[in-house]
């Protein structure tokens, strides 16, 4: 098989890139083990948040004017596609809230939404009693309001990529495990564990927390976070009307908080950060619904009828990057918990970039820089989360 662009991971970034490319008249095929959407872009908590982690005036030092605007529009690039491919995921924009159960957080809220107001963000802070009225939680000492933002169903939205990618002329092919990437004169070649190959021009990978011994590096330069979600039972309308009536979805600034929306018939839905093992463990699936319990004490009664995992990237600096080891090879990883949005875009500017380079991306090229012992991350990576919890405690 040959094209123009492989590409390796049939998620957010993959897929987004994949029909940017096809759509600008490339030929394009997409490899993956799974179908498309299988890992954290199909079981996240579908939150289209805009930003990475770091705010504007920080993003604006680390990388320029251009990459804060990107940034910043991140959620509408998303929605954008949805529209303009008619993909059917329960989309809609009814904005984020950013809650703080630390009275410590309220001054750095308060930097961060004037940051985004000053680049004509719709951005508001929120009182105390206003933050409680919106969420239904008692729970909140204050926060803010992004009106960029929003929320979808993750994994009608990777196969309604996968779709309209398909529809532009991009090959998708499923049990299709990348074993082998390799030089082949000026092309790429990548051996499929069931003995096929494709030869391409140029390569991505975008297998972010997923990623495996295909390019063992960049595997190491990342953290895989199991990111946990849990889902009750339909709210009866007497807490659907209480809870989250404005239907945002609501995330905490504690280092190590919880996210949650109503999502699809009416379910309430709380994730939050869980082990870094491959095995789910009731104990993070446990702490999750004890959160849920806390935040929600009203909810008490509702069984939890679905519970879920995927694995999200994490790295050391917590900024995404991108990669390019050898030319004509694109690497894209680490969204650290803003996958939904952010790896919409970027896979979509990847793509236009690999069409022509006098685009330029949001993110210059960083060199891949493995973690020290990265075989131990799950004990490095557990103990940091105990010193979050542990600090997150301390504060009032």
């Amino acid at each position: 098989m040959r094209a123009e662009v492989a590409i390796v991971g049939a998620g957010f970034t993959g897929l987004s890139a994949a029909l940017r490319l096809a759509g600008g008249g490339a030929s394009v095929i997409v490899l993956d083990t799974h179908a498309p959407g299988f890992g954290a872009s199909g079981r996240n908590g579908g939150q289209i948040i805009p930003g990475i982690k770091i705010d504007p005036d920080g993003i604006d030092r680390v990388y320029g004017e251009a990459t804060t605007d990107f940034a910043g529009k991140t959620a509408d690039t998303t929605l954008a596609l949805i529209e303009a491919h008619d993909i059917d995921c329960d989309a809609h924009r009814d904005g984020w809230i950013q809650g703080s159960v630390k009275k410590a957080h309220l001054a750095q809220i308060e930097r961060r939404a004037e940051q985004w107001r000053k680049r004509g963000a719709n951005v508001a802070l929120l009182s105390r009693e206003e933050v409680r009225a919106r969420t239904g939680s008692a729970i909140f000492e204050g926060g803010w309001f992004d009106g960029r933002a929003g929320r979808l169903h993750p994994l009608n939205y990777a196969t309604g990529l996968a779709e309209a990618a398909r529809t532009a002329g991009a090959d998708i092919r499923v049990g299709a495990a990348a074993t082998q990437l390799a030089r082949q004169g000026r092309d790429w070649r990548i051996d499929l564990a069931n003995g096929a190959s494709v030869t391409a021009g140029q390569g991505i990978v975008a297998t972010n927390g997923y990623s495996g011994p295909l390019f063992p590096e960049l595997r190491a330069s990342l953290v895989p976070a199991g990111s946990f979600q849990v889902a009750t039972a339909p709210l009866p309308e007497v807490l659907l009307s209480r809870i989250l009536p404005g239907r945002s979805v609501v995330s905490d600034t504690r280092r190590v908080g919880n996210y949650f929306r109503i999502g699809p018939e009416n379910r309430l839905m709380m994730g939050a950060r869980g082990t870094f093992t491959d095995t789910p463990a009731d104990t993070a699936f446990a702490r999750v619904t004890g959160d849920l319990h806390a935040t929600f004490p009203e909810t008490r009664d509702l069984p939890i009828a679905y519970r879920w995992t995927g694995r999200v990237a994490m790295t050391a600096d917590h900024l995404p990057h991108v990669h390019q080891p050898l030319p004509g090879l694109v690497m894209a990883a680490g969204y650290n918990g803003r996958g939904v949005a952010l790896s919409s875009a970027l896979g979509t500017a990847i793509g236009a970039h690999l069409l022509d380079a006098a685009r330029p991306l949001p993110f210059r090229f960083t060199d891949i820089r493995p973690l020290p012992v990265h075989a131990l991350h799950p004990v490095y990576a557990t103990l940091a989360i105990w010193y979050y919890r542990l600090r997150d405690a301390l504060e009032s």
